[in-house]
């Protein structure tokens, strides 16, 4: 079986204010609360998913709830942002009115690697760029529709990360020898004196099956906090693929998480020897798998094998209040 991995399936993240984070996410961003869930690794703290109107892998991303972290401290060994894609640069000139009306710090629209981007950021201080993608790759998500964002302006999926490294290398050989990425070309770093910016792509192409890789040789180690990445996932179509990519990376000699079942897709876990927390995970079986669509997101949902501990779980978490 010839393996290739479909693009970004979702990026994940930390918040020290998940009610604060929420209401960025959904009536700035006009994004859909598709799963109010737990972290299944530690159920006392809340992990929300925002997505496009139906939670499509590649328009998701995720929050871990952590109260008590402090400010990250940026540097090298990082997912330093995160990308979501619009429609066109009438798109980006709408979301410049909109954020400044909503007090959003944002740059200026700018181009790389060939498009018009808008970098912004949240309260948390993490990165983020709105990039422009003609549609031409990986299709676009289906938008939430929100009354005061038009649909044609709206954010139509992730559009990739971009990964801040001091030694390159092994990361472009993890990418291309053994996930399969390609090499497609590079842009001027945006800090003087430094290497210019690889991209790496895979699937159908375009933004959302692009990671950038930006050489630091003048920053540390992150430390990381609220607002930094903890990992971004790649698309898997099916569970026999999963199977697959889970034997390669067996018989590749690496260590990983082996299988984890986390109910709304399958995942793997592969730290890699810059310290980036890669994960594949799967297209099925979706969000809905618990949840009629129309209802995603409204009530706490908890996979089976936390089902019988609900009881104990709602008790060690704080109110969420949220609209």
């Amino acid at each position: 079986m010839t393996l290739q991995l479909g693009g970004i399936h979702h990026v994940s993240s930390i918040t020290s204010h998940i009610e604060r984070n929420h209401d960025f996410f959904t009536r700035i961003l006009g994004m859909r609360l598709v799963k109010k869930t737990v972290n299944q690794d530690n159920a006392s703290s809340y992990h929300l998913f925002y997505a496009d109107a139906v939670g499509t892998p590649g328009t998701d991303m995720t929050y871990f709830d952590i109260p008590m972290a402090g400010r990250t401290h940026e540097g090298v060994s990082s997912i330093n942002s995160t990308a979501f894609r619009v429609k066109s640069e009438e798109a980006l000139a709408f979301w410049v009115q909109r954020f400044d009306e909503l007090g959003v710090e944002h740059g200026e629209i700018e181009e790389r690697f060939g498009r018009k981007v808008l970098p912004f950021r949240d309260e948390d201080l993490a990165r983020f760029l709105l990039v422009v993608d003609d549609g031409s790759g990986i299709p676009y998500g289906e938008p939430w529709k929100v009354d005061d964002i038009p649909l044609e302006y709206a954010i139509v999926g992730l559009g990739g990360v971009t990964l801040t490294l001091r030694n390159t290398q092994a990361t472009e050989r993890v990418l291309t020898k053994v996930l399969g990425f390609e090499y497609i070309g590079s842009y001027p770093s945006l800090v003087p004196n430094q290497p210019n910016i690889l991209v790496f792509s895979t699937g159908l192409g375009g933004p959302a099956g692009e990671v950038h890789i930006e050489q630091r040789l003048d920053l540390p180690m992150e430390r990381p906090g609220r607002g930094s990445v903890h990992h971004v996932a790649f698309r898997v179509d099916n569970f026999e693929e999963y199977d697959e990519w889970v034997k390669k990376f067996d018989e590749l000699g690496y260590v990983t998480s082996g299988k984890v079942d986390r109910y709304y897709f399958r995942s793997m876990y592969y730290r890699d020897p810059n310290g980036i927390l890669f994960e594949l995970a799967t297209d099925e079986p979706g969000f809905d798998a618990d949840e009629p669509l129309d209802e995603m997101g409204n009530k706490l949902a908890l996979p089976p094998f936390l089902e019988p501990k609900r009881t104990e779980i709602e008790a060690s978490l704080h109110p969420l209040k949220i609209q």
